[in-house]
């Protein structure tokens, strides 16, 4: 039953049952918005804010983050998609569904008076049951498999995308992208492929460029197209004529002196141009602008110079490089001095143009490799998802060589996994049993979803992939039949590992952690404390009258 009761804070105290079904009706409304858009034939999502602004998507994180909830619970699986996203980039939309369906049955279990904390205990020992057999069973060694494994781990993130149809072309690209930038310890950083959108042509004439890539114009066109043994400066300030601040007053006697302070203004920004010249700059990128009396300086020297970069990609030419973004020329003895060392250092820096923008493009970086995707399509809409899409596809692949595992896909590990549990419940003789039971049976949505998405018949499906993992777990069965999963084309089931629907091993140990963790915060809540926001000004001034 609810409780009610007025605070002495001028507020509202929910507590009792209604509590935990009020957190669920709000975890299940926004696990809906998205679970029409779960697997390759999952459904596109447009979005408009406020301004009008459009967004077409079917990435579960970007469909939460564009959404404006209210409610505590639900906020709890937006930030809960974002971590899975900015962990491993790929699984969002199953993280979020396999949490809600979590939330739900425990509260039908605590319909039947079973404890929440019991729950909570039972859910973290099928999860770490669940982590172990993945690892012990489930996954794959990647380099067994050859080039092919990573080829078509790729591609499974990418089926579900708009590139979906064009996944062999832009999964070679992404995975030579990666192990363009890939280091002696073995990482693989994913902010060293910088993606660029280009409007016009067909998706298909998306190309990779060998090099840091980032859409500026120069400064002039009197500057050259292209600088060898190129020296970076990575400014972040304006390199304009100096002007004083506000509220500064210089009193004059004489107009003579006021010209001598005109020309002291300009000079004091060529002195600062000609410092970073005379380090041995020929390449400058500022955060700022530049105006046409320092163009000139620039032009003078054969430098290219560019303006308005993003700071991003400043920081990121400056890791490439080894050069650093440099906020002051001022030192500790009040003048100003430009150090060479600050110089980032290239082979070459060149203009290259693309559609109707420019965009310079930094080859050979001193101290890391880089890499760029420029992305081709016919409207705005369209390149952001190509941008989304490939994006996730490098977090996957950047995850399958980091860690060199992969499970099968297409509801798989999630049905094998649902049949060890309810195996596993069995031997604890604890009333965490109905939890671990309750856990087994809501992995089950995943290949519920992916069925209902594809227009099958999903208690057919799940039916016959119970009977596959049944035999393969049981003692003197198959274990052929352990990585079968869903075929969604012609609606049967069949071996993905075989079939090359792949995806990282880490990716299925996250989401079920992170959605266990989720369903055990918002389980613990059983008391719910609003205080009454303090009345306005006007209505101060309305009772005041009233009174």
């Amino acid at each position: 039953m609810e409780s009610q009761g007025t605070l002495a804070l001028a507020g509202k105290r929910t507590k009792g049952a209604d509590v935990r079904s009020q957190n669920v009706l709000a975890v299940k409304a926004v696990a809906n918005v998205v679970r029409s858009s779960l697997g390759p034939t999952g459904l596109d999502k447009m979005l408009v804010d406020q301004i009008g602004e459009v967004t077409i998507t079917n990435d579960g994180a970007t469909i939460l983050q564009c959404l404006d909830v209210k409610e505590p619970a639900g906020r709890v699986l937006v930030e809960l998609a974002g971590l899975q996203d900015a962990e491993v980039g790929d699984g969002t939309t199953s993280v979020v569904i396999l949490a809600s369906e979590l939330l739900e049955r425990a509260n039908e279990l605590i319909k039947s008076k079973i404890h929440a904390t019991t729950i909570i205990s039972g859910f973290r020992l099928a999860t770490r049951a669940a982590v172990k057999y993945i690892e012990d069973v489930l996954q794959s060694d990647v380099d067994a498999m050859g080039e092919d494994g990573l080829l078509n781990a790729a591609k499974t993130s990418m089926s579900s995308k708009i590139i979906g149809n064009d996944s062999d072309f832009f999964a070679r690209m992404c995975i030579d992208s990666m192990m363009a930038v890939g280091n002696e310890y073995g990482k693989y950083p994913v902010a060293a492929v910088n993606i660029l959108k280009a409007h016009g042509k067909s998706s298909r004439e998306s190309f990779r460029v060998n090099g840091y890539a980032l859409n500026v114009r120069l400064g002039s066109e009197a500057m050259p197209k292209r600088v060898t043994d190129a020296k970076i400066a990575l400014l972040d300030f304006n390199l304009q004529k100096v002007r004083l601040g506000l509220q500064v007053q210089v009193l004059i006697s004489d107009p003579e002196e006021m010209t001598a302070m005109q020309t002291r203004e300009a000079d004091i920004t060529k002195e600062r141009i000609q410092k970073i010249l005379a380090a041995g700059a020929n390449v400058i990128l500022t955060t700022g602008g530049i105006d046409d009396l320092c163009l000139k300086y620039f032009v003078e020297a054969g430098a290219m110079a560019v303006r308005r970069c993003s700071k991003v990609d400043l920081k990121r030419i400056a890791k490439a490089t080894g050069g650093s973004v440099i906020l002051s020329m001022g030192d500790l003895e009040g003048s100003e001095t430009f150090d060479p060392n600050d110089l980032g250092q290239a082979g070459i820096v060149e203009m290259e143009r693309v559609s109707d923008n420019e965009m310079m493009v930094i080859r050979d970086p001193l101290f890391t490799k880089a890499a760029s995707i420029v992305l081709r399509g016919a409207n705005e809409f369209m390149l952001d998802e190509m941008h989304r899409s490939v994006h996730d596809a490098l977090c996957v692949i950047k995850r399958v060589l980091e860690s060199k595992r992969v499970v099968p896909g297409g509801g798989a590990v999630e049905t094998a996994l649902s049949v060890y549990l309810e195996k596993y419940a069995t031997s604890i003789s604890s009333r965490e049993q109905v939890a671990i039971a309750c856990f087994a049976e809501a992995l089950l949505v995943i290949p519920k979803t992916l069925a209902i998405n594809a227009a099958k018949d999903s208690m057919e499906l799940v039916a016959q992939l119970r009977a596959a993992h049944s035999e393969a777990q049981a003692a003197g069965g198959n274990p052929a039949l352990a990585h079968t999963g869903l075929d969604l084309k012609t609606g049967a089931v069949r071996d993905n590992m075989a079939a090359g629907v792949v995806e990282p091993a880490m990716a299925k140990v996250k989401a079920i952690k992170f959605a266990a963790e989720a369903a055990a915060t918002i389980l613990r809540v059983d008391d719910i404390i609003q205080l009454t926001p303090p009345p306005s000004e006007e209505e101060m001034r309305r009772m005041q009258r009233g009174g």
